[in-house]
């Protein structure tokens, strides 16, 4: 199931959009003037697929409309009546499919019309948050910047961290959670150089401790995801190893199977050997190759057989990863002026100046940073099948990267196997493919 279609109307009271998606290119571009809606339609995406609710509500309109290609849609509905005496109703998220007998409905919540679950809210928002002060019953006080946000400020920024049950009334039903469980969504923000850790926890809630660098998180994480690999492939060995004997004994080599086809298996392995130690995922090697002597007997042969076999499936697990290492690697380093990437199983990336010193991932420039976490995103952090959102990609980044960046992107996404929809200001991003763009246009 894929995303084909979104709309939304009467967004801050003014704008009706309809944005259908490029399936065959996998790539979507939404453009036009500040203030029309780009980001936040990324962002009520983002919320509807990933139960931010809150988030969702306490943005103005009148319908969001989500159309699959397989014929069903996703809707939600909600009244931006300013009138105060006006009857507020919850909005309501509503899956409309032609093979069900009837259309489910699931109630949202309306903030701004309950008083006392916007009370309930802006505690919790006290004891998670510890980055900002209340000033009064709406506005708090970020502490970093100084700056004064309302509540919408607040749930923008932060929602993500509250309780996901605070933007609804009732459990998710079976349905929701099936469609979103089909449809993975992510959203790559404008702000995606900070991540903020979450280890602390207060009155049942978890407590935002600090904010860290992205690209030394992302870091860390691949170190960890080696990690893991190395672990599977360790399992592995051990089950194929200690069945090994039994295998050989019960394998009767193909008779079409020469020294020749053999010498060219074990060459082939070596190369993906080399590849894999280039990725950073293996060790060199220091054992010596050997060369498979023209008159082996069928009993070599066997065990050669079973050998091979086997290092292929070891091998395999890297495979994918080693894909994305790859591409990243090739990426960055023709990117970054004077630095070269490698990329190291317990440290995560390595950063190297020209003068061969190292460099930390937090000492790479904005743009070096917005470029790494953009490709890690998409590489690593996506899901098959899935939908990533990318606000303003060409943020701190040079016009020359900008005018690769949509390659990249596309070379990924058929890798990944990901459909993308991004909100962009940038000309040079969109370069001559115009073909993938959807203007955003006044009322």
């Amino acid at each position: 199931m894929r995303i084909h279609k979104i709309s939304v109307t009467n967004l801050f009271g003014i704008f009706n959009h309809s944005i259908p998606l490029n399936l065959d290119e996998r790539i979507t571009i939404i453009h036009g003037p500040n203030g029309f809606g780009k980001t936040i339609l990324l962002r009520m995406l983002n919320g509807l697929f990933n139960s931010r609710y809150l988030e969702l509500v306490t943005i103005p309109f009148s319908e969001f409309r989500v159309e699959f290609d397989e014929g069903s849609q996703l809707v939600v509905t909600q009244s931006i009546d300013k009138n105060p005496k006006a009857k507020k109703h919850p909005a309501t998220l509503q899956l409309f499919d032609s093979r069900l007998s009837k259309s489910d409905k699931f109630q949202l919540i309306d903030v701004a019309s309950d008083s006392k679950r916007f009370k309930q809210i802006s505690q919790i928002i006290d004891t998670v948050i510890p980055e900002i002060n209340r000033i009064d019953s709406t506005t708090w006080l970020h502490l970093p910047t100084h700056e004064q946000l309302s509540f919408e400020d607040v749930i923008t920024r932060f929602g993500k961290f509250l309780p996901e049950q605070l933007g609804r009334i009732n459990p998710e039903p079976n349905w929701l959670i099936d469609v979103k469980k089909s449809m993975p969504v992510r959203l790559i923000e404008a702000q995606r150089l900070l991540n903020l850790s979450n280890v602390l926890r207060g009155r049942g809630y978890t407590r935002i401790s600090s904010s860290i660098a992205s690209v030394a998180a992302y870091s860390e994480e691949l170190a960890e995801h080696i990690q893991s690999k190395l672990a599977e492939y360790g399992e592995l060995a051990q089950s194929l190893d200690r069945t090994f004997p039994a295998r050989v004994v019960k394998t009767t080599a193909p008779s079409d199977l020469t020294a020749e086809k053999i010498h060219a298996k074990l060459r082939e392995i070596e190369e993906k050997r080399y590849r894999l130690i280039a990725a950073g995922l293996l060790n060199q090697d220091e054992d010596p190759d050997f060369q498979v002597d023209r008159s082996i007997d069928d009993t070599a042969k066997s065990i050669l057989s079973v050998y091979v076999e086997d290092v292929e499936n070891k091998l395999r697990v890297f495979e994918e990863l080693a894909q994305k290492i790859e591409i990243l690697k090739r990426i960055i380093n023709s990117r970054f002026c004077y630095k070269s990437i490698s990329i190291n199983k317990e440290k995560g990336f390595i950063f190297q100046a020209h003068d061969s010193k190292h460099l930390s991932p937090e000492n790479l420039s904005s743009g070096e940073q917005h470029q790494l976490v953009m490709l890690y995103e998409l590489l690593f952090k996506a899901q098959p099948n899935s939908l990533i959102l990318i606000d303003e990609p060409e943020l701190s980044l040079h016009v020359a990267w900008q005018a690769q960046f949509l390659k990249d992107l596309q070379e990924i996404a058929q890798l990944v196997n990901i459909d993308v929809l991004m909100a962009t200001h940038s000309p040079d991003i969109i370069s001559d493919r115009w073909d993938l763009t959807v203007e955003l246009k006044g009322p």
